[in-house]
């Protein structure tokens, strides 16, 4: 998958001095989980091609996506088989943007799909705003094209808005600055190389990013500014509507506000990883997001075969948080609003683990110790609080998301005197036994917990100390992931 941060042009664009500090804010860093909902219009036809992937290769990937929410792109590449699908079932007449018609959400949806969010731990939610398709979920007065103005009848953002404020969680919104199908005459997508080239980057197509951007910080305040793919070249020089200037008005706004990756300039908040694989611990604070199948918006045509199960998206979750990430894991709503089961199931699964275990997750820090900057297998470690699922305690790791490989960074920003800090030791296939760590991870361990055995009368449950090697027992109870927390020194 494409790494954005990296991505910066043209040569002329304003350098990195002329934009603010992007710092990723503590609560940020305290809240681990957050839910990405992907809605709109191709959640009508609800398809991608996923049945049989055995032949798609570089060359037809485009044609051949996985990814539902991308339909008005594939339906337009001929021979595609979202094209022929279409065209069998909707008729030739009927274009993408004639499901503006068609999509009627149901009454109390957007508070529905909030619940789930809230229920499973979420602490922050990020709905699609406007998908590359040029479909605004808000009432903008820059386009007709809205959800106000067509089907819906309603602002779905202002929904949402109100819903996630009342849950007491903070709001992002996604929206995609580079692409708007709907406004522009460029054929369809057919590689990565044509996802950068093929865009706007003209003045006019600036302003109209830029002002239906400062509609969404000017109407909802949103904590998290969530771009996607990049922004129009024209937009990244000087001038009251400049990226830079947008920027400044919004940190201002929104203290404490975040900014991600995908802008295409020299500068960055979080960085996201796209469903990838992070194999270390990492000195910058990353976002991993995906959907819990092979495609963000809803694909009628997944099964459990293409989904994480609860088990391994509570493990996901453990793996991203230990490695100095967050999760940002997708629900892709049918057209009403209803989430399938498939997604519910796993959430439930993973509510019910953050409401026993969440101590180990929310508020904590990453353990940067070169020992284990490679986790060893089974075991993922966290520095937290214990006495509950709140934010920790300290103030180590600052706003900035950084720290050195041997560092003990303590845990996040609360206060409570009730709690002592600890090194939570999550174990992953608690069904497998008992772990026993190296010699040079024990030692690391050591060096900063107490265990049973270690020349104290302590009792550390599920810890103990043999000659030089730790051995971590997980609870008989905890079949997913199991929790040993070790008191600092």
């Amino acid at each position: 998958m494409i790494r954005f941060d990296d991505r910066h042009g043209p040569a002329d664009a304003a350098p990195a001095t002329a934009y603010p500090e992007l710092a990723v804010p503590d609560w940020y860093r305290d809240a681990k989980l957050g839910i990405f909902v992907h809605w709109g219009l191709y959640s009508v036809p609800a398809w991608a091609d996923v049945l049989d992937r055995s032949d798609v290769t570089a060359e037809n990937a485009y044609a051949r996506h996985q990814y539902a929410e991308w339909y008005a792109n594939t339906v337009r590449i001929e021979g595609s088989p979202t094209k022929v699908r279409h065209e069998e079932i909707y008729g030739l007449g009927h274009s993408y943007e004639d499901f503006a018609h068609d999509w009627h959400p149901a009454e109390g949806s957007v508070e529905s799909i909030v619940g789930v969010a809230q229920r499973a731990g979420a602490r922050y939610l990020v709905p699609t705003t406007k998908h590359h398709d040029g479909f605004c979920l808000w009432d903008s007065a820059t386009t007709p094209f809205t959800a106000a103005r067509r089907g819906p009848g309603r602002d779905l953002l202002a929904e949402f808005s109100a819903a996630v404020r009342e849950a007491g969680m903070k709001l992002g919104v996604y929206y995609s600055g580079a692409h708007d199908w709907h406004a522009t005459d460029f054929p369809p997508l057919h590689s990565n190389t044509e996802l950068f080239a093929l865009r706007r980057n003209d003045p006019a197509f600036a302003a109209f990013a830029a002002a239906q951007l400062r509609e969404l910080i000017d109407r909802f305040a949103p904590d998290v500014l969530w771009n996607d793919i990049d922004w129009p070249d024209a937009g990244k020089c000087d001038g009251p509507d400049s990226l830079q200037q947008i920027f400044r008005d919004y940190l201002a706004a929104v203290p404490g506000g975040m900014i991600n990756d995908r802008w295409g300039v020299p500068v960055h908040g979080v960085l996201t990883r796209e469903y990838q694989d992070i194999t270390t611990v990492q000195s910058e604070v990353f976002e991993s997001t995906r959907g819990l199948g092979l495609s963000f918006g809803y694909n009628a045509d997944e099964s459990a075969e293409h989904a994480l199960d609860g088990t391994a998206l509570i493990r996901l979750l453990v793996d991203v948080v230990s490695k100095n990430g967050n999760l940002l894991i997708n629900v892709g709503p049918r057209a009403d609003g209803s989430i399938p089961e498939l997604q519910t199931s796993a959430l439930e699964q993973l509510g019910a683990w953050m409401s026993t275990h969440g101590g180990a997750l929310y508020g904590s820090r990453p353990w940067f110790h070169e020992a284990v900057q490679t986790p060893p297998d089974r075991v993922r470690f966290t520095l937290g609080a214990s006495g509950g699922a709140g934010a920790g305690v300290g103030t180590g790791g600052g706003a900035g998301g950084r720290a050195g490989a041997g560092a003990v960074t303590r845990a996040g920003s609360g206060t409570g005197t009730d709690r002592s800090e600890v090194l939570h030791a999550l174990l992953l296939e608690p069904g497998a036994g008992p772990v026993t760590l190296d010699e040079r991870v024990s030692a690391a361990v050591r060096e900063i917990a107490q265990v049973t055995g270690d020349g104290t009368e302590k009792i550390v449950p599920g810890a103990e100390l043999t000659g030089s090697r730790i051995t971590l027992t997980p609870k008989a109870e905890e079949q997913v992931v199991s929790v040993v927390s070790l008191p600092l020194r």
